[in-house]
Order: structure tokens, then sequence, then C-alpha cells
């Protein structure tokens, strides 16, 4: 393990010397103190000439000429390295100083780019921080599927105490270039018969809800597999938008809604009422048999008026720009296992800005609290 170098106070360099100077021999002084000759020669030597143990009042005329030459010479080796930036804005000109200054003291720096000593101390600052904030954004966006957009980043940047505009969050995704794009298998919609039933839009747009899994609204979409259109139904709790049901098939019908139903966990007589629009695989006896069963209400929406039922389709688009538009379904065993790894990460860490920039199951959670 190497020796940790030893420093001495002027204070004990006069003491040792002093003790030299009352006859104690240089040996024992060594010795003792445990010095090295070699130091004790200097202070003795330093001493006797100049009075100071400062090494610039200890050099000769010709040694502090060559020293002051050799600084001239770096100083115009520097000068020639950054005279090109002398004209730049003082952004370039933080910059400049920031690469060189393992070369050249910022001082120095500073005198020739005609740059005070603040400001590239205050720039540098700033740039640290803007590249501190760049990181936490990108991590931020990379993490949740290159889809949160400038609301939602800076919710996430509070959580971790760092503060930042909509409108300069706005500008780091720009420059990292982190806006996502979309190409998309066109769907080439299927006319099918509508439900002509008389039942009434019960749910009347009351998508704000205060107790979990009393209103669900549920809707279907396409996916392709291989060459293939699927389907995906997916239910939804209008208490805090968390998809408590899915499931996919080859066709659009009735069994992917039932199987949707299947998939529910915890008691389904917690479910008042069940809303959907009027697509024809939502009118089938063996769905009003599991409505009946366990006492659910039906809400079907306006024919014709696709806002109705709006939460369920705003979740799908979600879904489509978050999820399904980034995979390539190989199978449906493979859809089936994406869709629900999909699901429990959209309910467990993806905030909502109608749910206070929480995820579903937080806010779940912290609702539950408040009532204890």
């Amino acid at each position: 393990m190497p020796r940790k170098r030893r420093t001495f106070t002027d204070e004990l360099k006069r003491q040792m010397v002093q003790l030299y100077e009352n006859g104690e021999s240089r040996a024992d002084i060594v010795e003792e103190y445990e010095l090295s000759a070699s130091a004790l020669d200097r202070w003795i030597k330093q001493a006797q000439t100049s009075g100071s143990f400062a090494e610039k009042d200890n050099r000769s005329p010709e040694e502090n000429e060559l020293i002051a030459q050799r600084k001239e010479n770096q100083r115009l080796k520097m000068e020639n390295d950054i005279f090109k930036a002398s004209s730049a804005d003082h952004g370039t000109k933080v910059s400049v100083i920031k690469r060189n200054r393992d070369k050249y003291s910022v001082s120095a720096m500073c005198s020739v780019l005609q740059i005070s000593k603040s400001t590239y101390y205050y720039e540098a600052k700033e740039r640290r921080n803007e590249d501190d904030i760049t990181a936490h954004i990108v991590e931020i966006f990379k993490k949740n599927l290159k889809t949160y957009g400038t609301r939602k980043i800076k919710s996430k940047l509070y959580e971790r105490g760092v503060i930042a505009s909509r409108r300069r969050i706005g500008r780091i995704m720009k420059a990292q270039g982190l806006g996502s794009t979309y190409t998309v298998a066109q769907y080439k919609p299927h006319k099918s018969e509508t439900n002509h039933s008389q039942q009434p839009n019960e749910l009347d747009r009351e998508f704000q809800q205060s107790e979990a899994k009393r209103v669900v609204v549920s809707d279907l979409t396409y996916v392709k597999v291989k060459n293939r259109w699927h389907y995906i139904c997916i239910l939804v709790d209008l208490f805090n938008r968390e998809i408590i049901g899915s499931s996919v098939g080859p066709n659009k019908d009735v069994g992917l809604v039932a199987r949707a139903f299947a998939s529910v966990q915890g008691d389904l007589r917690q479910v008042q009422l069940f809303h959907t629009d009027r697509g024809r695989e939502f009118k089938n006896k063996s769905i009003d048999e599991t409505l009946a069963t366990f006492q659910i209400s039906r809400s079907l929406s306006m024919k014709g008026c696709p806002y109705d039922n709006a939460v369920a389709k705003a979740t799908f688009k979600i879904m489509k720009t978050e999820f399904i538009h980034q995979m390539h379904f190989q199978s449906l065993n493979h859809l089936t296992l994406e869709l629900n790894d999909y699901a429990n990460r959209y309910n467990k860490y993806r905030i909502h800005g109608t749910l206070s920039y929480m995820s579903p199951v937080n806010y779940r959670e912290s609702a539950l609290k408040k009532v204890v």
C-alpha cells in the first residue's frame, strides 16, 4: 500500500530549522521527526537564503524568467487554439472553455474569449442542469413505451423533484427526436347488423363514477396477427379507467365478450351497470343470461353516437398507439401474452390525466385509504 504523502506547515519547518541551528544533529532530527534528509536540507537552505519557504521566493532570476516564458508560450498556444471562438455566442464560448479546461486555466480562457468568469460558471451550471433534465426525460419517455407527452413527463419529473415547464420539455424532446410516428395497417371495416334493442342509454355519459366496479364499459377493436385480422375485447371500470377484463380471438362474436367477462377477478355482483355500443356481438342470449345471473343492468349507446361510449374508445386509442401499432404478433398465443402484459403495465404504472396523474391501481388504492 503506497505511503500517504505528508504535508508540513511553515511553522513546523521553522521549528526544524531552529533545532538544527541550536546544535541538534541533522541525522537526529530526520530520525526523530521521520523526515527525509532532502526536505530538511531544503528548508535549511530556504531559511538561510530568503527566509521564506515558498517556492516562488527561492527561485533564481533565470528560473523565474524560464517559468514566465513557459506561461507566455502556453498562453499563445491557448489563444491560437480558441481564437476562432472569440466572435462566437456565449453558448459556444462556454463549450470551448469546458472542452479545454484540463489544458488551460478558466480565467485565462475567459479573458481571451472576452466572457466573464461568472457568466461561464452560470451557463456551465445551467447546461449541467439541462443535461440532467434531458437524461430524466429520455428515461421516462423510453420507460413508458415512448408515448408520454409533455404533460405526463412534467408530472413524472415532478415526482423526481425536477421542475421543468412543458415548453422546455417539448424543446428537449424535439432536440432528442422523441416524437413517435407509426405506420398503421389499414383495416377495412365489415358491415354488420345493428342491435335494434329498445334498451335506452342508462349511463347517459356519466363517465365520472365514485365507486369501483359500479359501472363497466366495453368495446371491441381489431389487430393483425400475421396476415389475418383478430379482435380484442376489453372491460373498463369507469371509476379508475382500469382494464378489469380482456380477451382475444379470431372472430368478432359473443364468445369474445364472454371470455372477457370470465377474465374479471373478484365478484361480478359489484357491477351494477354494463354499457356498450349497439354492436351485434353484445346482443346475445348468453350475454343476457350472464348479466341476469349477476343482476347487472344494461345500457346501450344511442344509434350512430360513438361519444356515448367515449371512455372505451379512448382506451382503445391509447392501446393502439402504445401497444398494438408497435408490435408484430406472430400468433394468437403471442397476442394473448402481450395483451396481458400490457394490461398489467397499463393498470399499475401508466398515469392518466383524468386520475390526477396517477395510475388506475394507485388511484383505486388511494381512494381506499381515504375511506379507511
